[in-house]
């Protein structure tokens, strides 16, 4: 393959779950990692060359064990290219294990980088494919390639997608504590089987959410955020959440989740997201829970190649 030109991608945070979606709703973040892609004379040793700037710095991998890289790689398979020798700058601001798609921005800013390395030969929905069978869970990945809220659902490998609208005014208030859990961990606590009743408690505050973000009902969302199959089983991992969403929704909050598996809490909000903030971060540190705050709206875009170009570093 020819040299390519050097490029950056943006990628986006997402928030999965939004309270009863269990693994099929997720919505991308205005909170961007960026992805620089330079071309280099050969790789050095046959490994690539990785730099990461900020969340993770100190511990994600900069060989080929790469998340960003292994999604490039994915990409190069499939279309049956071999990768051209390449060097990885990621600037990260994306916490990890907290609940706010590090991987699916990772992943999503690979396949996107490596797409348009190849001429873009793949749309969205087959980006889509590729991130899911890399990361394994739909939710994030969808967010954070096709952007907005995604309702998710898989029937095998088939993907079956919906965008769901969110008003203009919508906001998201995040408590982002020092704490992390780890999606391995924050599943490893949830049942096998749950009861019919519970069931039914999710599937009618999943379709009373998208009715509340679609219809732009905001007096649906307390009700619709709540839940029963996943958020009270990992609690004990976390156990300052009952306090922390009492404050946001006592505060003004719309609704109030725990963000994918946590450890970010995130409110909605129409107005008063500084008071719904202060609350949070109040009832956090009255638990004992170390936190910091962003107050930040949907994105409407996903991942996707940014107009400027990066000078050669």
């Amino acid at each position: 393959m020819s040299e390519f030109q050097p490029l950056a991608v943006a990628a986006p945070a997402t928030t999965a779950n939004l309270g009863p979606g269990f693994d099929c709703l997720g919505m991308a973040l205005d909170i961007w990692n960026r992805l620089e892609v330079y071309p280099v004379a050969s790789a050095t040793g046959g490994s690539p060359l990785v730099e990461v700037i900020g969340e993770g710095g100190d511990e994600l991998a900069t060989d080929s064990g790469n998340l960003t890289y292994r999604a490039m790689q994915f990409l190069f398979d499939e279309a049956g290219r071999d990768m051209p020798p390449l060097r990885l700058r990621c600037h990260n601001v994306i916490p990890l294990s907290r609940g706010m798609g590090s991987s699916a921005a990772a992943i999503a800013g690979g396949l996107v980088a490596a797409n348009a390395i190849c001429g873009d030969p793949y749309s969205p929905r087959e980006l889509l494919e590729m991130a899911a069978t890399v990361e394994g869970h739909p939710d994030n990945v969808a967010a954070a390639v096709m952007g907005g809220l995604q309702l998710v659902v898989s029937d095998g490998p088939q993907l079956h997608t919906a965008p769901i609208p969110v008003p203009d005014d919508m906001r998201a208030v995040l408590l982002i504590p020092e704490t992390r859990i780890a999606t391995a961990d924050a599943r490893a606590v949830l049942p096998s089987q749950v009861t019919v009743p519970d069931a039914v408690f999710n599937m009618g505050r999943v379709a009373l959410l998208v009715a509340g973000m679609a219809l732009d009902r905001p007096e649906y969302l307390d009700e619709a955020t709540r839940d029963r199959l996943h958020q009270p089983y990992r609690q004990p991992l976390f156990p300052a959440i009952k306090v922390i969403f009492a404050a946001a929704r006592d505060a003004g909050a719309l609704g109030v989740f725990l963000s994918g598996s946590g450890s970010t809490v995130l409110a909605l909000a129409k107005g008063r997201e500084m008071t719904i903030a202060y609350e949070m971060f109040e009832a956090a540190r009255l638990t004992g829970v170390p936190a910091k705050l962003e107050v930040t709206r949907p994105a409407t875009r996903g991942a996707h190649v940014m107009s400027e170009v990066p000078s050669v570093g």
